[in-house]
């Protein structure tokens, strides 16, 4: 009983909340403040209504089917996004105020504002994507990574095309239908097969190294193929079919623009990086870089081409600066607030009726798009020093797509090219390759060796100091002495995500991997800088040598308790 007035008053308050809240939903409709429209209170209170709606929804379904039913949360995101969207519960009418997804009646079933924020989503997502390009792998396995993203690339233009147009999708590989499913067919997302080779510690092998530089090779041959897309549909809709000619403009520009503009980011990042390092504030740095991120994308929608190859450009140009985690530190709350909201978004857009229609199409272009992909870059690494099982290997691994294929299929579907049939169909692709990849991905890597014969990747020569301490406590002391004295000397300290205490250390093109695993600490460093690790750990030393001996000469600690037990009973 005596717990009675607190339940009673718990009742009584929800009770209170709820009619508050039905008072307002009768009544929203009517008010707004003073001098201002109606219909644009309506609208930023629907806005806000349904951002509420889909960042819980959202993150209620990515835990539900990470932690119980051991899946990718993205597929929870998306699935969480078709159960709220307008074509299901979020479709049905509320009594004083109606549906809280409306059907907009324009091309996209969703509101233009709530789209738009899904694409300032997208454009965050792709600036990640190329701040976490590594370009130094990118250069060393440029070879093999092009053969295997060219032939990835390839096969699965041609499968995804050749299913449009043998189904009757498309009358011919020129219909915006046939180009937008070979170009969705094209896409790749790593981050599942990062995270799992990380996992299993095989990021670093030569099928991990060729997968990632592939990944990155593929992503510009992609977006290239995006941009030439974009511009073909646009080029007919504006009138009549493009010539072979106009084609090949397009892509001439398009790999003009990544080239240019690539180049120019490389040449400049840099100095920029210089002068933003002058405001002494990480919190400017990466609102400044954000905002030439969303810059350069609006230019490459200037240009013609989609706004996320501008952002991809920008976030690879900053990839191999000394800010580049501490970019990615910064915006990971963004991030975590706005990319599933993306991906609920495009959950919502999914037609239920028109996907019911082409539900058998979408089993056989997802199966085409996945063998695609596993033959289309396995066989390259087959004949390039891969064997059989490394081979296949690489080809599932570049199986998954994710928000790249979204991305694609939210573009055409925006443009009015494809329908919602064809976006159903991507939707199918995303959800099934994400969820086959990785249980396959598990098993192809237990065990033999990729390589055939003796042959092995280079890699740049990295040296280990380890230091052994007499426990784990004093490890823990000077594993964060020796990264504040790196920070001392202008280096980046990036603290990552790891069971393991890990810091990533960088400046310009110096990079350091500062780890403690119990009473060890362990420095790797590549051959050329060890000098400067070696002399600044060797300095941090002598300073806790120091500080040891100041300690020594202080008077015993049971004198000091002593003087301060006598403190305290003289009061």
């Amino acid at each position: 009983m005596t717990n009675s007035p607190g339940r009673w008053r718990v009742g009584f308050l929800t009770t209170a909340f709820l009619a508050a809240t039905v008072c307002f939903f009768a009544s929203a409709g009517t008010v707004q403040a003073a001098g201002e429209p109606a219909h644009t209170s309506r609208i930023m209170t629907e806005l806000a209504l349904q951002l509420a709606l889909i960042m819980i929804g959202a993150r209620l379904g990515g835990f539900v089917f990470n932690r119980f039913l051991r899946g990718p949360g993205v597929l929870g995101e998306l699935i969480a996004g078709m159960i709220i969207g307008p074509y299901a519960l979020g479709g049905i009418a509320i009594p004083g105020w109606g549906p809280v997804f409306p059907l907009s009646g324009g091309p996209l079933p969703v509101s233009t504002e709530l789209y738009g924020i899904a694409m300032l989503a997208s454009i965050i997502l792709l600036f990640l994507s190329g701040l976490e390009t590594d370009l130094a792998t990118f250069m060393r396995y440029s070879l093999v990574g092009l053969a295997v993203g060219a032939g990835g690339i390839v096969f699965s233009f041609i499968g995804g095309a050749a299913c449009a147009v043998y189904f009757g999708l498309a009358d011919s590989f020129l219909h915006p239908a046939a180009l937008f499913l070979g170009t969705i067919a094209t896409a790749t997302s790593v981050g599942l097969t990062a995270r799992i080779l990380s996992e299993k510690r095989r990021l670093g092998s030569p099928e991990g190294v060729t997968i990632l530089a592939a990944a990155v090779l593929d992503d510009v041959l992609g977006i290239v193929v995006l941009a030439v897309v974009v511009g073909m549909v646009r080029a007919e809709r504006s009138g009549g079919t493009p010539a072979w000619s106009q084609i090949a403009v397009l892509g001439v520009r398009a790999i003009l623009f990544w080239v240019v503009f690539m180049a120019v980011g490389i040449l400049l990042a840099g100095r920029l990086t210089r002068v933003l390092k002058r405001l002494h504030s990480m919190n400017t740095i990466a609102a400044i870089c954000l905002g030439l991120a969303l810059l350069l994308a609006g230019l490459s929608e200037m240009a013609g081409l989609a706004m996320i190859i501008g952002a991809y450009i920008m976030g690879l140009s900053l990839s191999r600066t000394d800010i580049a985690y501490e970019l990615q530190d910064q915006l990971r709350g963004i991030y975590s607030f706005l990319i599933p909201v993306f991906f609920c978004v495009m959950g919502m857009l999914v037609d239920f009726h028109a996907v019911g229609k082409v539900l058998a199409f979408g089993f056989i272009f997802a199966l085409v798009a996945v063998l695609a992909k596993v033959i289309g870059c396995g066989l390259p690494a087959w004949l390039m020093k891969f064997n059989l099982r490394g081979a296949l290997r690489v080809g599932v691994g570049m199986v998954p797509r994710a928000e790249v294929c979204l991305i694609v299929a939210g573009i055409g579907l925006s443009t009015g090219a494809v329908g919602q049939d064809v976006f159903g169909v991507a939707v199918m692709l995303s959800m099934i390759s994400t969820m086959v990849a990785p249980p396959v991905l598990l098993r192809v890597f237990e065990n033999g060796s990729g390589v055939r014969g003796s042959e092995r990747m280079k890699k740049e020569e990295v040296r280990s100091v380890v230091i052994e301490l007499p426990s784990a406590e004093v490890a823990e002391f000077l594993f964060s002495r020796m990264a504040q004295a790196f920070r001392n000397e202008e280096f980046f300290v990036h603290r990552l995500h790891t069971d393991i205490p890990t810091y990533q250390i960088r400046k310009e093109d110096m990079a350091f991997t500062l780890i403690q695993e119990g009473s060890h600490i362990t420095l790797n460093m590549p051959a050329r800088y060890q000098h400067i690790a070696r002399f600044i750990v060797l300095e941090e030393l002598l300073s806790i040598q120091d500080l040891l001996d100041s300690v020594r000469r202080m008077k015993s600690p049971d004198s000091l308790g002593a003087e301060l037990l006598s403190g305290v009973f003289d009061r």
